[in-house]
């Protein structure tokens, strides 16, 4: 019992703390938005090693530091894609070429080949995974309205992460299980994340109405996307880490476990978001 309270206590923290911490990193974007990168580089190295590390429990892999520098380019270039002003468009055929690589060193420098289809699939699962859907957070920095969009994608995420979490504890136990991923997510859980990630939304529209334009229909749709991909890539996590028997992917968050654990949710939206940014906006 005293566990789960200091659990709750340190979630709460989290988000109460962290939250607005990212924001402000977000807000006040000296240098192209140069902390951000920052940020998004180290959380794409933690989680790179530690879906290795889960990995690591089922497959034979390929060198760590092979996998996590590979990893990390897709990021590292979009950084300094941004900063030099250069076409953003340019770090798909990067990834291209990290992939390309990743292939060539198995072919070359590999001593038996009888593990090279576990070796390729988990690397390039991990390159794709915790380096190429992160960069598209870096790719938001050049918008012109990058502050606005990049701190309502951060809080839409959270939103429905935490309303979803905090409406699963209060109205969540009798409707449990219903979800094989995850037994534990409620049909609660699922309606407050919605509704806190679509409140949102609506907030970001009456706020920055020059930013987010047009009808309300438009980021109330786009919301209620970001909700069911944010919950979609909670789940793959989960799914993740049930089939190697892990229950959390590190420790270095409190309440929350891993970085991977964290992030899951904001890697699966990243793309997603983009796309419907520039799409409707």
């Amino acid at each position: 019992m005293v566990g789960n309270m200091n659990k709750v206590v340190q979630r709460l923290l989290v988000f109460f703390i962290g939250l607005p911490l990212v924001v402000c990193l977000v807000w006040f974007n000296q240098f192209h938005h140069i902390a951000l990168h920052a940020l998004v580089f180290t959380a794409s190295l933690l989680a790179s090693n530690e879906l290795y590390h889960l990995f690591r429990h089922k497959f034979s892999l390929q060198p760590r530091p092979l996998v996590l520098i590979f990893s990390v380019i897709p990021v590292f270039a979009a950084a300094l894609l941004v900063y030099f002003e250069m076409n953003i468009a340019i770090l798909n055929y990067i990834f291209v070429f990290v992939i390309l690589m990743t292939m060539a060193w198995e072919v070359l420098f590999s001593k038996s080949f009888e593990n090279s289809v576990a070796h390729l699939m988990t690397s390039l699962f991990i390159i794709f995974y915790a380096g190429f859907l992160p960069s598209f957070v870096s790719r938001m920095t050049v918008h012109p309205h990058s502050r606005e969009f990049i701190a309502f994608f951060f809080l839409m995420v959270c939103m429905c992460d935490s309303v979803a979490w905090f409406f699963g504890v209060l109205f969540g136990k009798n409707n449990k299980g219903f979800i094989k991923a995850s037994p534990n997510k409620s049909l609660a859980g699922f309606i407050g994340g919605f509704s806190g990630t679509m409140l949102t939304g609506a907030i970001a529209h009456f706020l920055f109405p020059n930013v987010f334009t047009g009808s309300l229909a438009k980021i109330l749709i786009l919301s209620f996307v970001i909700a069911f991909v944010a919950i979609i890539g909670d789940l793959v996590e989960s799914v993740l880490k049930r089939s190697v028997e892990i229950k959390d992917s590190g420790s270095l968050v409190p309440g929350r476990g891993g970085v991977l654990d964290s992030i899951d949710s904001i890697v699966f939206v990243a793309p997603i978001y983009y796309f419907g940014i520039n799409f409707l906006f």
